[in-house]
């Protein structure tokens, strides 16, 4: 009896024994809470960390590494697996005050998996996973009074060998006019090899677009505070793994910061991935569900809307009083709320004469916003006025001078990059403006990774090549219709983008390739808290009331937004909701002709009225249109056309 209970013990140590790796693998993955999405997190020999991504089964990311190299501490080798969470359900319901939509519920499923070295220092990989993506954080538990140093992040993305790329080159630092550079605009490289080299060293910027057989995946970041550099990809991918990168040497203000620094505790931004079809990448909210949340204070000054702009079209020698005044009349003409006075304004009108224009404006229920340069030893740049950003204090005390001769808020143009002191001057003028009640819009800059949330005051940031280099170059008007149709799908897709569109006249020393309904398309099509529009008042005038009169209706601020039909760079079909009345516009990014069907079985039963493309070129055609109860809607798209419905 004795010899068979050792017989029966030693088999069920046995099993157990053999049980385990299972278990043990089981603890190390998280899904979404659809089940969708799983990430499986494992560790080798070697105690390097890593994470791999399924969608309904298929491989999105191969396994990818995680850790980082601080100056004081390895932690991304030589790791040991400490503990694992139980998985967490996380809700959150927070409401924007512009964007592609505005009452927002996330919810995903959240599991820490905790790691130490040899000598007791620990690190934790944060996970969240909701239906529509992946997103991971680090943190560095315990208390310091020194400061700690991160030389590397080791962070990868694995894409199969076969997938493929749509990517933003970053401009090497302090390169192109007057030391300006990187600022996100750049021309996308679209449809290429995961193993093709960035044609700079300095890598790529997010968001960055990859097709993974049935997928989509789009790779960002959010959640980035004062106290980390922005991030980016490496220049060189290795049979499809991109690297997490820092900033160039560069990228500074003075002589501050460049990569990360902090005392602990310490938390990483998070590393984003939307995953799933065009649908998912385009509707998906990840960017702004992971921002933090606003900072305390009453916003309900902060009002969304359009702008009339000189400068775009115009340039510096529109900064005049009688020119202001005409594009005031304009804005108070065409029911928009702002009109902005771009550089030199402090010496081709002067602070008196901007006062009398407040005031003009203010009488017909448009209010100003105006130009700065941000300044500083980073750049060269001559315009002005400038060195009014520097300080907390020089800028309060700016911000309350204008704010009482009734300005509205300010342009703050020409950064100095990604670097950790770039990112901190960025929050400390959010914050300053917030106390003044003044909105806040950035040009020259970075990406805004979700900040429009945790100040509700950020209206817009640049962060692409806009209409401004159309306008400069007919190098940048030839690719700006592929180009136009890449950003509903990468830049857009979470943050509020200043790409000041609409331009339906000529414009001078250049042929425009689009046509003019793909310009007022995209009236719709791009998201920003405030949308300057950069057609003038003398040119609106040429054009069919019809046109003048949508152009009167659109709104900046969207309660929904629901993707119809595209492609990056080629097809961008959008339909957004105000209210209850809904916009559905497209964009054809090539030159050839199209033939649509367009799903919009959401909007059966709705009718109203359709502008596209005249037989003529320049010319413009409206229709009454019904959505049927089949919802299949025909449309007909000419060469680098495009459409507006209103219902």
């Amino acid at each position: 009896m004795l010899r068979n209970s050792i017989f029966l013990a030693l088999i069920g140590l046995m099993m157990g024994v053999a049980c385990s790796p299972t278990e043990k693998e089981q603890d190390l993955s998280v899904s979404s809470p659809d089940a969708s999405l799983t990430v499986e997190v494992a560790i080798d020999e070697a105690g390097q960390a890593s994470y791999s991504v399924k969608k309904n089964d298929q491989i999105v990311l191969e396994p990818s590494q995680l850790g980082v190299k601080r100056e004081d501490v390895d932690l991304s080798t030589a790791l040991q697996l400490t503990g694992v969470s139980e998985v967490e359900m996380v809700h959150d319901n927070y409401e924007l005050k512009h964007g592609k939509q505005r009452k927002i519920h996330y919810m995903a499923n959240k599991k820490v998996y905790s790691f130490e070295n040899a000598s007791g220092d620990k690190m934790e990989v944060i996970f969240q996973l909701s239906d529509d993506g992946v997103a991971f954080r680090y943190y560095f538990p315990g208390e310091s009074e020194d400061v700690k140093f991160i030389n590397e992040e080791r962070t990868t993305f694995n894409l199969p060998d076969d997938a493929k790329a749509w990517l933003q080159p970053c401009a090497e630092a302090k390169s192109g006019w007057s030391q300006t550079n990187p600022s996100y605009e750049e021309n996308y490289l679209m449809d290429i090899s995961v193993s093709q080299s960035s044609p700079t060293a300095a890598g790529w910027v997010y968001p960055a677009l990859f097709n993974v057989g049935d997928n989509w995946v789009l790779v960002s970041e959010s959640g980035l505070e004062a106290n980390y550099c922005a991030t980016r990809l490496e220049q060189n991918s290795p049979n499809g793994e991109y690297k997490v990168g820092f900033p160039q040497e560069k990228e500074v203000i003075f002589d501050g910061e460049l990569n990360p620094q902090s005392q602990l505790p310490w938390y990483s931004p998070w590393r984003v991935l939307a995953i799933g079809s065009l649908k998912t990448i385009t509707e998906s909210t990840l960017g702004t569900d992971l921002a933090a949340p606003a900072i305390e204070g009453d916003f309900s000054w902060v009002e969304p809307g359009r702008a009339a702009w000189s400068w775009v079209i115009l340039k510096d020698d529109s900064t005049i009083v009688p020119v202001q005044k005409r594009f005031i009349n304009y804005a108070s003409d065409m029911g928009w709320e702002y009109c902005l006075i771009d550089a030199l304004w402090e010496k081709q009108i002067g602070y008196d004469s901007i006062k009398m224009l407040a005031d003009y404006a203010s009488e017909r229920n448009v209010r100003l916003l105006l130009w700065y340069n941000s300044a500083g030893d980073w750049n060269s740049t001559p315009l002005t006025p400038k060195d009014m950003m520097l300080t907390s204090d020089a800028r309060l005390k700016e911000f309350k001078r204008i704010s009482e001769m009734g300005i509205a808020g300010v342009k703050i143009d020409f950064f100095g990059g990604d670097g950790q002191s770039v990112i901190e001057y960025y929050h400390d003028i959010l914050k300053d403006a917030a106390e003044a009640g003044i909105a806040v819009n950035f040009h020259g800059c970075t990406l805004p990774r979700g900040w429009q949330r945790t100040y509700p005051n950020l209206m817009s940031m640049e962060s692409i090549k806009g209409m401004e280099f159309i306008t400069f170059d007919q190098r940048n008007a030839d690719v700006a219709v592929s180009h136009c149709a890449m950003l509903p799908f990468t830049r857009n897709v979470f943050d509020p983008m200043d790409f000041t569109p609409v331009s339906l006249s000529e414009i001078p020393n250049i042929e425009r390739r689009s046509t003019n309904a793909f310009e007022l398309a995209t009236s719709v099509l791009f998201v920003s808290g405030i949308q300057h529009y950069a057609e003038t008042a003398n040119g609106m005038k040429n054009h069919p009331g019809y046109v003048r009169e949508v152009m009167r209706a659109v709104p900046v601020k969207w309660d929904e937004s629901v993707f119809v039909d595209g492609y990056p760079g080629k097809l961008a079909v959008m339909a957004r909701r105000s209210g209850d009345k809904w916009f559905v516009s497209g964009i054809n990014g090539e030159d050839k002709a199209k033939d649509l069907i367009l799903d919009l079985s959401f909007l059966k039963g709705l009718s109203g009225t359709v502008i596209t493309d005249g037989e003529e070129k320049r010319s413009w055609k409206q229709e009454e249109v019904s959505i049927p109860e089949t919802g299949e809607y025909p449309i007909s798209l000419k060469p680098n056309g495009g459409f507006l419905i209103q219902l």
